[in-house]
């Protein structure tokens, strides 16, 4: 049985013809194995082009770096019996932090000679396959040395035959534990305080006979998670030391080591260590004890493991922190970090050494959480908490409780130990109001809760351009809608969309139960209101009323006008209140169309409107007097009287969405989402609750505000959907555009096996899609074309955007910092842009 790490870099070491890539198909996948053989023949055209070794291994090492940066388990099968050869691929381990295995195949000459000549693309000679042996022999005794951290020898054809491969998780692979946790910072030798802290978080302590703790269980299963430094310092190293072990021994906490701890394991071990920064006290205290205690202290610290990954990959815990790159690998340099961190090679003032901020520039979707650097108050900096205040410096002791977020405390009985210099706050974030060029430009991957969405550099560069020159101050960008994917071609005569397929949509996805909105023709409108006109948690100013491209809607003074009035309505609502909020994010229709499409119109429809109304009765006349002078006109003017018609219905369409307005006067809003409230993403929130709460806004201010009327449908009721069906065709027959249909769970609404479901179906009215398609789109054969179109891509578009907008709303809800929240949003914004060379 070999067993193997789940992330490493195998090399099989062999002679020609000791069936190295026989065992490599056996054991592992094709996209596992990197043969040099078929390296060469990518860079040469001939595998057994000796003379192209040195680029194939060049090309081999690069895809082995790039799989290992990925997380993959890496094969390379070669015959690896050089030492620089083998000292390559121990390079390229060490420098993405993972395991080399050399897993050696010996079977005897003759047999590797037999092997050889039956290949027809093997000329050696025997003399080399003889060398070969003896490099082999000799790389016995060299591979552990070289850096191989595993080394399995298989002797004989039959061994190889036999042999079994067993993937073992790393130690620091605890992805498995999903907690609750309860993650304990710094403790120094304060077992007074350990005991306190514990028993606030609801521990029970059992005890030994001579009264001292020994273990301590959580009558809930939660699980305390010790981030080192334990020992120095304090004034009971061994008590400490005492329960933390005997808790990991009965499988009830964990715990990774510290420097201290790690200073500590060397002296006992014989070292000769400095008794500094609280050492002497630990060992001192140790003095006393029984050396079988002693002992079994050493053997502690020896097995604890640099770093834990819990939760599925959600949660980190070092001592020093860790940077993302290093999450879940296993090197010395990775050890190095989660024990020391990493410093900038000055000394303070104090003649400490000054750390490097990593925890500033940390864009992982893990949670870290750290101690090491003690600090007044825990911060969270970019999903990181140093969670070490200070208590053996006279602080306080603290825990982290996981998933909850929540911070519990005890204060120190005394200061135990001068510090070397005064506790100070953690190096802050990047300023919230400075955003970093690199997080949004070039070919990104972003990645969130619902899932990782590529954006190209092309549609980068066209975001860019619009969110520098036209957007909203980002601090105020928290959101962009997403585009809404229509319903299936209809089938009913003369219709392209149709409510029944919508509600078969829906159905097919596994709802039972849609709400219909009016789809409001007006123009889509984030509003973010403030309680505060003077100011609020995003910057200076009352708030921001913008366009779903990010730009303002009006500008000064009318976005502000139109902010009071919605700010003076939440207050009559009572929605400051009942929502405990200082602010609110609404998505919202602002009518008519023409208030801010009217350049729009003019330009693009009422010309072609103008134009039609204007030839088309001259044609006719033309074609008219033709028709009285004999000549065979009758179903030319037949077409064009249709087309006359069909104008006229387009400038009808069009005309219906236009009305006058001056400033805020004939300008309405119609809500119909609460998206976000300070502390909370309202996306789980049913339909009903969204629009309960938009109806109290028009209630408050009828003559600004616009009522959403809608249906709520059961669709196992064939009767509900043909009310529906009925309403539909009242309203688009009146004028209006159509309907939205949603699912009436909420815009987080997934599907029985999981997946995001459409936020909304567009079903819109048959007079109105003349303004989408033209005058004449209801004609049988261009319907017939429109009824062929593909609507994939605007379903795929329309679910990413939503799935980049449901985590940006929750970033906000979790005061996640400015660049994660911009990241996301001008994501959304990527995807409905056109590319453009990113080179200009």
């Amino acid at each position: 049985m070999i067993e193997i790490p789940e992330l490493a870099l195998v090399a099989l070491v062999g002679v020609s013809g000791s069936g190295k890539s026989t065992f490599a198909r056996r054991h592992f996948a094709p996209s596992q194995v990197l043969s040099s053989d078929a390296f060469r023949g990518m860079v040469a055209d001939d595998e057994n082009d000796q003379s192209a070794s040195a680029d194939a291994f060049d090309a081999l090492h690069h895809v082995a770096g790039i799989r290992l940066r990925r997380g993959l388990l890496t094969v390379v099968d070669a015959t690896n019996l050089q030492p620089h050869a083998r000292a390559g691929l121990v390079r390229v381990a060490r420098e993405h932090d993972v395991l080399p295995v050399a897993i050696v195949l010996d079977v005897p000459e003759a047999v590797a000679w037999e092997r050889t000549q039956g290949r027809a693309d093997r000329t050696h000679g025997r003399q080399v396959l003889t060398r070969m042996q003896r490099d082999l022999r000799q790389s016995y005794g060299r591979l552990a040395r070289e850096g191989f951290r595993k080394v399995h020898v298989l002797r004989g054809v039959d061994e190889i035959d036999a042999a079994q491969i067993r993937y073992e998780k790393l130690f620091n692979d605890r992805r498995e534990l999903t907690g609750p946790f309860d993650i304990v910072g710094d403790v120094h030798g304060c077992r007074e305080e350990l005991e306190a802290l514990l028993l606030r978080l609801g521990y029970v302590l059992r005890r030994d006979d001579a009264g001292r703790p020994v273990d301590a269980v959580h009558p809930a299963g939660r699980t305390p998670v010790f981030v080192g430094d334990l020992v120095d310092r304090g004034p009971d190293s061994p008590g400490v030391l005492r329960l933390v072990m005997g808790m990991v021994a009965a499988g009830h906490a964990i715990c990774v080591p510290g420097n201290h701890e790690q200073k500590l394991l060397r002296r006992l071990r014989g070292r000769d260590v400095r008794l500094t920064h609280g050492l002497a006290e630990t060992m001192a205290q140790l003095d006393a004890e029984d050396p079988a205690f002693v002992a079994e202290v050493a053997t502690f610290v020896d097995g604890l493991v640099s770093h834990f990954v819990l939760d599925g990959g959600r949660l980190v815990v070092a001592h020093a922190g860790l940077k993302e790159e290093y999450h879940g690998r296993a090197s010395g340099r990775v050890r190095s970090f989660a024990l020391y961190g990493e410093t900038t090679g000055e000394t303070d003032e104090y003649g400490l050494p000054v750390r490097y901020p990593w925890a500033r520039d940390y864009r992982g979707s893990a949670m870290v959480v750290y101690g090491h650097t003690p600090t007044p108050e825990p911060e969270w900096v970019n999903n990181t908490i140093c969670v070490d205040t200070g208590c053996v410096f006279g602080g306080k002791l603290t825990a982290l409780r996981y998933p909850e977020k929540e911070l519990v405390s005890v204060p120190a009985v005394k200061e135990w130990y001068a510090p070397a210099r005064p506790l100070v706050a953690p190096a802050p974030a990047r300023p919230d109001a400075v955003l970093d060029l690199r997080d949004v430009t070039g070919r990104r991957h972003v990645e969130h809760a619902y899932g990782t969405l590529t954006v190209p550099a092309e549609n980068a560069a066209a975001a860019l351009e619009v969110m520098s020159r036209f957007a909203v101050d980002p601090r105020w960008l928290t959101w962009l809608p997403p585009t809404m994917a229509p319903c299936s071609t209809a089938t009913a005569d003369g219709f392209l969309e149709h409510p029944a397929q919508a509600f078969a949509d829906y159905r097919a996805a596994g709802v039972d139960r849609v709400v219909c909105e009016e789809k409001h023709m007006g123009s889509r409108a984030v509003v973010l209101v403030c309680r505060d006109p003077d100011g609020g948690p995003f910057g200076p100013g009352g708030g921001v009323v913008h366009t779903r491209t990010g730009r303002p809607f009006f500008g000064p003074p009318l976005d502000g006008e139109l902010l009071g009035r919605v700010r003076a309505a939440v207050g009559v609502a009572g929605l400051w209140a009942e929502l405990d909020t200082d602010w609110l994010l609404l998505d919202c229709e602002l009518l008519p169309w023409s208030a801010k499409a009217g350049g729009l119109i003019r330009e693009q429809y009422a010309s072609v409107g103008a134009a039609g109304r204007a030839a088309l009765p001259a044609v006719l006349a033309t074609l008219d007097a033709a028709a009285g002078r004999g000549l065979p006109v009758g179903d030319l003017r037949a077409r064009m009287a249709a087309r006359r018609a069909d104008v006229e219905a387009y400038s009808a369409a069009y005309r219906a969405y236009v009305a006058p307005t001056d400033g805020l006067a004939g300008v309405t809003l119609a809500p119909f989402a609460v998206l976000a409230s300070a502390g909370a993403s309202h996306v789980e929130r049913d339909h009903g609750w969204h629009l309960d709460l938009a109806d109290r806004l028009c209630a408050a201010d009828p003559g600004f505000f616009t009522v959403t009327r809608r249906r709520v449908v059961d669709l196992a009721d064939a009767s509900a959907e043909a009310d529906a069906t009925g309403w539909w065709l009242a309203l688009t027959a009146a004028g209006g555009e159509g309907m939205v249909v949603k699912p009436y769970a909420g815009l987080a609404s997934r599907s029985p096996k999981g997946s995001l479901l459409q936020p909304g179906i567009k079903c819109r009215g048959r007079e109105y899609l003349r303004i989408i398609y033209g005058p004449g789109y209801t004609e049988p054969e261009q319907l017939a074309a429109l009824r062929r179109r593909s609507l994939g891509r605007k379903r795929g578009l329309a679910l990413r955007e939503h799935a980049l907008g449901l985590a940006a709303l929750a970033a906000l809800a979790d005061g996640a910092p400015l660049w994660r929240r911009h990241e996301l949003v001008f994501a959304v914004l990527a995807c409905e842009s056109e590319p453009v060379d990113p080179r200009l």
